[in-house]
C-alpha cells in the first residue's frame, strides 16, 4: 500500500510528468564464510529472537532460530561477537522431549546474522513434533511444528490461518498472540512483515503507540535490526512457536510499493538494487526458509509450492519481483489504458509459466495461492468510467486474466486466492467475466485484515460498503484488524474472519466476526454467521470515523 512520508517526487510523477542437516548454516550460496573463531558459551541467553519452523514436507520441514544477545544492536549483529557457534537441535514426538528422533548441529556465523536453517529430514508424514535448539547451558523456548500428509493421502481436516500488515509503531502484536491460541496446523503470512520506514514516518490514526528503532530500512545492517526488533516481540514468538508458517513478501519488506528494480522514488533508483540485495538476504536470514529460497545476489526465488496431500496445495507467489512497473502511478486511476496491456505482467513470464503447469498437474481438492495484493476487480467508481488500484491486479488485468484462464482450462477443482496487503478484510467472488456481474464465479478470494497496520481499525454492517452495490462479487469487508481462520475439509473450506476491538492497548480477546463457507466445486461464498460489535472497545474511538475514511481509500 502507498504510505509515502514524504512530498518527495515517485518514479511515476517524474516519468509520467546455512548448510542441510545435521551441520547446519544459512545457505552457502549468500557468501563464504570468513575465519571467525570459534568463541565460548555466552552467559546471557542467545534465544531472545525465538524459534521458528517452515515450509513443512511430508518426511521434512525446516527449523530456525537466530542468536541474539542484544536484539537493537545498531549493526544488526545482535550484539553478538565476530565468533562462529555450535548449536545442538533436538526434535522430539512429544513436547517434554522423552522421545527424541532427530537431532543434530549446527553452526550459526556471523556472515549469516548468527542464523540458522536445519532440515530436519526423516520424519514420518501427517506427524506432530516439538523442537528446541540448545547452546552450552542455554535452551531455546520449545516449538512445535507438523510435516504433511503423504502424497496422494487425503486428511479429513487442515486447520490453517494467515495474517499479513504487521507495522510495529501502530499497535500491539495482541492478533499474532490469539492466532496462536487457536494451535492451527499452518500458517501463511502473505506481506509486510516488517516495515521500513523510520520511526513516525507512517503514523497511524490516534498516534503511535511504539517506536521503530534505527533509521529507514536501507542496508543490512538496518533490516537485519529491523528483522530482530519484530523478531523479539513475544506474541510474534508465539505465532512462530505454534505452527510450521509459509511466508512471502509484499513491498515493505523491502520498499513501499517497490516494483522489480524500480523504487518508490525515482532519485532512490541508482542503489536500488544493492538495497534490494540487502533486504533480501535479511529477510532470507530470518524467516524458515528452505536453502532453494537463499538469494543469489539481488534475486530471490520466493514463488514454490508446499502439497498437503491431495488436500490442498499451496502455490505461495511472489508478485513484487518480477512485475512490470505500476502502470498510471502508484494510487488509483481511472480507465488506464497501460493497465490492459497484455506485455504487462505481475508474476513475470517465468513465474506465471510456473504456476500454470502447476495448475495443470494439480490433483489437490482446494489450490490456495497465498500471495500479496488484490485480486478481483475493486472499482471505486459508481460511474461509467473504472477506477482501480494499479498497485494490485487491476492495474495488470492481462495477467490476472492469464491465470484465471489458466485455472479454468487445467479445470482446478476449487481455486482459492489468499490475499493480504489491504489492512482491510474482504471476501470476494471472482468472475469470468468483470463486465458481467451475474455470470458465474469461478473462483474465490479471501482476504485478511492488518495485524496492526492502520491502527485500531473500524466496524461496519455487513453490505454497508458503498462499493458494493457496485462489486456485487464483495461480499464482506470489514476494517478492524486480525487476521483469517479457516478449516479446509474434503466437502468444504469453513473461514472465520477473526478481529480484535482494538490494538493501540495490549490485551484484546479474537472474536469472529463473520464466517463464510465455501463448498466443494461451488465458488459461492455461503454466509453462515453474522456477529457485528455495538460498542467498539477501544481507547481511540474518537477515531473512527478518520479511520474509515482512510481504511475505504485502501
Amino acid at each position: 500500500m502507498n504510505h509515502t512520508p514524504t512530498l518527495t517526487p515517485t518514479r511515476r510523477t517524474v516519468l509520467t510528468a546455512g548448510l542441510v542437516g545435521t551441520a547446519a548454516v544459512a545457505a552457502p550460496a549468500l557468501a563464504a564464510p570468513s575465519t571467525a573463531f570459534a568463541a565460548p558459551t555466552p552467559r546471557q541467553d542467545p534465544f531472545t529472537l525465538g524459534i521458528a519452523s517452515g515450509d513443512p514436507w511430508s518426511t521434512s520441514v525446516i527449523l530456525w532460530t537466530r542468536l541474539a544477545l542484544d536484539p537493537l544492536a545498531e549493526d544488526g549483529l545482535g550484539g553478538m561477537p565476530n565468533a562462529s557457534y555450535t548449536l545442538r537441535w533436538e526434535v522430539a514426538s512429544d513436547e517434554r522431549f522423552r522421545k527424541v528422533v532427530r537431532n543434530g548441529r549446527a553452526v550459526a556465523q556471523p556472515e549469516f546474522g548468527h542464523a540458522v536453517h536445519v532440515e530436519a529430514t526423516g520424519l514420518r508424514p501427517d506427524r506432530e513434533y516439538w523442537y528446541r535448539f540448545r547452546l552450552g547451558r542455554h535452551v531455546s523456548p520449545v516449538g512445535r511444528t507438523r510435516t504433511a500428509p503423504r502424497p496422494g493421502a487425503m486428511p479429513s481436516s487442515l486447520s490453517m490461518a494467515f495474517a499479513s500488515c504487521a507495522q510495529y509503531e501502530h499497535g500491539w502484536f495482541t492478533a499474532y498472540r490469539r492466532l496462536a491460541d487457536e494451535r492451527p496446523d499452518l500458517v501463511l503470512h502473505l506481506g509486510d512483515y516488517q516495515y521500513e520506514y523510520k520511526a513516525d514516518a507512517y503514523v497511524a490514526p490516534g498516534g503511535n503507540v511504539r517506536d521503530h528503532e534505527g533509521p529507514e530500512t536501507t542496508t543490512l545492517a538496518g533490516y537485519r535490526q529491523r528483522h530482530a526488533q519484530y523478531k523479539a516481540d513475544a506474541d510474534l514468538q508465539a505465532a512462530h512457536a505454534v505452527a510450521p508458517w509459509l511466508v512471502t513478501w509484499d513491498d515493505h519488506e523491502v520498499d513501499n510499493n517497490w516494483a522489480d528494480s524500480i523504487p518508490e522514488n525515482v532519485a532512490e533508483r541508482p542503489g536500488f538494487l544493492a538495497r534490494r540485495e540487502a533486504a533480501f538476504r535479511a529477510y532470507y536470514e530470518n524467516m524458515p526458509l528452505r536453502p532453494s529460497s537463499a538469494p543469489k545476489g539481488y534475486d530471490l526465488q520466493l514463488y514454490r509450492r508446499v502439497q498437503w496431500g491431495q488436500l490442498a496445495t499451496f502455490h505461495m507467489l511472489d508478485t513484487r519481483q518480477y512485475r512490470s512497473d505500476q502502470a498510471c502511478g502508484d494510487g488509483w486511476d481511472t480507465d488506464c489504458p497501460e493497465a490492459s496491456d497484455r506485455r504487462r505482467t505481475i508474476t513475470g513470464t517465468a513465474q506465471e509459466a510456473w504456476l500454470l503447469d502447476g495448475f495443470r498437474d494439480s490433483e489437490a481438492r482446494w489450490d490456495l495461492l497465498g500471495q500479496q495484493v488484490f485480486f478481483a476487480e475493486r472499482d471505486s467508481d459508481q460511474g461509467p468510467a473504472t477506477t482501480v488500484s494499479m498497485d494490485a491486479w487491476d492495474g495488470y488485468t492481462a495477467s490476472r486474466q492469464r491465470i484465471t484462464d489458466g485455472w479454468l482450462d487445467a479445470g482446478v477443482r476449487n481455486p482459492v486466492v489468499l490475499t493480504g496487503d489491504v489492512h482491510t478484510h474482504w471476501a470476494n467472488e471472482l468472475k469470468a467475466d468483470w463486465d458481467d456481474p451475474t455470470g458465474r464465479s469461478i473462483g474465490t478470494e479471501l482476504v485478511c485484515s492488518s495485524i496492526t497496520s492502520g491502527g485500531n481499525g473500524s466496524d461496519s454492517a455487513i453490505g454497508s460498503y458503498p462499493a458494493q452495490a457496485w462489486n456485487p462479487h464483495i461480499k464482506f469487508q470489514n476494517a478492524l484488524r486480525g487476521y483469517v481462520s479457516t478449516v479446509i475439509t474434503p466437502d468444504a473450506m469453513d473461514v472465520s474472519f477473526r478481529c480484535l476491538p482494538y490494538v493501540q492497548e495490549p490485551g484484546a480477546q479474537a472474536f469472529t466476526r463473520a464466517r463464510f463457507l465455501v463448498e466443494d466445486r461451488d465458488a459461492t461464498l455461503n454466509l453462515v454467521e453474522d456477529n457485528p460489535i455495538d460498542v467498539i472497545e477501544q481507547p481511540a474511538a474518537r477515531q473512527l470515523a478518520e479511520t474509515a475514511r482512510i481504511e475505504s481509500q485502501a
